[in-house]
């Protein structure tokens, strides 16, 4: 996600369930204005909305914006590669979660035969 190095800069972020915009605002050293350009521009960030379309962001959600600001800020990306980047790695994630829950479901698949074997 991020870097160590960046993240040294940024506060903690607490063990809390929801965050408002102004919280993120922060925890992430980005204008809100900007926090809510970036839900438009990328799909990844889709904070929940209640009562009065207000907006509260969960903690994966800060980690993605801490990950959008590195890549914007830090590295130079432009938005259009900033996303491409955000979904370049999440198919990566689901392609390592998916041949993990192969491996668990062969080596399940396996015991059983054993067991019927006998």
């Amino acid at each position: 996600m991020l870097e160590p190095g960046n993240n040294d800069q940024l506060p903690p972020i607490p063990g809390k369930r929801y965050f408002t915009i102004g919280e993120v605002s922060d925890l992430c050293g980005v204008k809100p204005h900007v926090l809510r350009y970036w839900e438009q521009e990328f799909p990844q960030l889709k904070p929940v909305k209640r009562r009065g379309n207000r907006r509260y962001y969960q903690r994966q959600d800060v980690l993605i914006i801490r990950q959008i600001r590195s890549l914007l800020y830090e590295q130079g990306f432009t938005i259009g590669g900033a996303r491409q980047r955000l979904t370049g790695e999440e198919a990566r994630e689901d392609v390592n979660q998916s041949q993990q829950i192969v491996k668990q479901i062969r080596g399940e698949l396996e015991e059983i035969l054993k067991i019927l074997r006998r």
